[in-house]
């Protein structure tokens, strides 16, 4: 029963401290996961003619800006060390086509990403991190992933507002 009443005690204080180590993590997931979420919800929005759609000349179209961020989203992870899935062909990611296209790849590469942020150790979050733009920390790149998802959910918004769809999470209820 001493045994039972000492387990009783100290596994929450092991559970709380396992909570605590990938709070930074949990934290950008949640985060990350919202802006994603959102920007799905764009790409769906968006019509199959308007994936074509660009402000001007020599600026992402509305399907490149999508792959611009799945590309982004396995260039970083790639960095820390998170390979893309081996079906993944990240030279000719820009080439892919068509509405479906481009929401599968982003959906793969969201889902990649979700789940490689809580395998960044807590401990090696400081650890210097060469991403060929910059060094820096481990973290850093966690936060440009997510900092990078939601430059481009702004972007996506703008675009949407020029060609009159209305973010689906704004509409009147």
């Amino acid at each position: 029963m001493k045994k039972l009443l000492t387990l009783a005690f100290i596994l929450p204080c092991f559970l709380a401290f396992a909570q605590e180590d990938t709070m930074v993590q949990q934290t950008i997931k949640g985060i990350l996961s919202q802006n994603q979420g959102q920007v799905m919800q764009l790409a769906e929005a968006f019509s199959e003619e308007q994936y074509d759609w660009r402000p001007m000349e020599g600026v992402n179209s509305v399907g490149e800006a999508l792959l611009h961020v799945a590309g982004g989203n396995y260039f970083i992870a790639s960095k820390m060390g998170f390979a893309p899935p081996e079906d993944v062909d990240m030279m000719n990611l820009g080439k892919i086509t068509g509405k479906d296209n481009v929401i599968a790849a982003l959906k793969k590469s969201n889902e990649f990403v979700l789940g490689k942020i809580e395998m960044v150790e807590s401990s090696k979050l400081s650890e210097e991190v060469d991403f060929g733009f910059a060094k820096m920390s481990r973290l850093a790149g966690l936060l440009v992933i997510m900092e990078h998802n939601g430059e481009h959910k702004g972007q996506l918004i703008a675009y949407a507002r020029s060609n009159g769809v209305v973010p689906p999470w704004s509409q009147q209820q």
